[in-house]
């Protein structure tokens, strides 16, 4: 819409005690929620009617305090049902690849495993085997850790004990999937909500990757960054790894997941 659409001014005032109250973690009083909208009781009162009616809102009726209703649940789950992630992730990861200027590639879990289903390049010359459809091994790649170490513990095991990626790029079979150094590898992976490869399994290119969540708390992708070991800084809090964090949480979000980040150690 351009800037000199005409919008109708009461909504858009009313749709600040809404904003308040999706702003709050539990229901609330009609003076606190006037005050956080930034207007008086008085004020506030007529639209809190207009939208009980509606069903956005409900209000109890022992303590008075207003909460979220039946009609607004709606709107969310239809919202939710309708978000595509690959499809929100896309133009994201685009400009993900201008800002960092390497290659980013965006996976899901699907039939065989961790598969990638867009890839965005950039001027880096960089010599990598991974396209649009390809598997990444489980284990032995940052995109496959993303999904082996978020994923339910059940389809995780059952992929391994499959062999279910064993077509990916990267899979060796050396890893064993049982050994206390996967696990560590893997609770290391959860903590700091990120993982890398420096020059494995692809000799002189380096990646992290970070998951994107949603509002259910799955794991939904797995993001790549990947560029030249000679250009591409592997440290924990170097920019690309930042700027990858960002681009995942702020895909997260979108999707409705509403957990803080985990902790990049």
């Amino acid at each position: 819409m351009g800037k000199k659409s005409r919008g109708i001014q009461s909504i858009e005032v009313g749709g600040q005690l809404l904003r308040a109250l999706a702003r709050s973690l539990e229901p609330m009083m009609l003076r606190d929620l006037a005050r956080e909208a930034g207007m008086t009781p008085a004020k506030a009162h007529p639209y809190l009617v207009s939208f009980l009616r509606l069903g956005l809102i409900e209000q109890d009726d022992a303590t008075g305090h207003y909460e979220f209703g039946a009609f607004a649940l709606e709107l969310g789950l239809i919202s939710l049902h309708r978000l595509s992630a690959v499809r929100i992730a896309t133009p994201k990861i685009a400009a993900l690849a201008r800002d960092i200027n390497h290659a980013v590639s965006l996976s899901v879990w699907g039939t065989y495993g961790p598969t990638v289903v867009r890839l965005e390049e950039s001027s880096h010359p960089v010599h990598i085997v991974m396209r649009v459809g390809s598997v990444m091994g489980m284990l032995e790649t940052a995109t496959g850790r993303i999904f082996a170490a978020f994923l339910p513990p059940n389809v995780v095991k059952a992929a391994l004990d499959t062999k279910l990626d064993r077509l990916g790029v990267g899979y060796s079979g050396k890893k064993s999937t049982h050994s206390t150094e996967t696990e560590a590898m893997l609770v290391d992976v959860r903590k700091r909500g990120i993982t890398r490869a420096i020059s494995d399994p692809l000799p002189g290119v380096n990646a992290f990757a970070a998951p994107v969540f949603d509002h259910t708390g799955a794991v939904v992708l797995s993001i790549t960054a990947m560029g030249p070991a000679g250009t591409f800084n592997t440290d924990w809090h170097s920019p690309i790894a930042k700027a990858l964090l960002d681009c995942t949480h702020d895909i997260s979000l979108r999707l409705g997941y509403t957990s803080h980040r985990p902790s990049r150690g």
